[in-house]
């Protein structure tokens, strides 16, 4: 399997080798070269393989139920199109 290194030196994994290894978005790898020069990766260790991930929160949660001002429909429409 082969990819194409970015400009910014970037590669996408091939989903073949992701799935292999486990390798989700956000899991951390490590990167070796071996005595024969071939680049080696490892699933980093980060001692947290135990805990469960918490939830991300729902981005839009900050926002909801805001307004102060109670608009009418009729109103907003007008200072939208005027």
């Amino acid at each position: 399997m082969s990819t194409t290194l970015t400009v910014k030196g970037q590669v996408t994994i091939p989903k073949p080798i992701r799935d292999a290894m486990g390798l989700t978005p956000g899991t951390s790898i490590d990167f070796a070269v071996n005595r024969s020069g071939e680049v080696v990766l490892h699933k980093a260790d980060s001692g947290k393989a135990t805990r469960k991930a918490k939830p991300q929160p729902d981005r839009f949660e900050a926002a909801r139920g805001k307004a102060d001002v109670a608009w009418k429909t009729q109103d907003l429409m007008a200072l939208l199109r005027g």
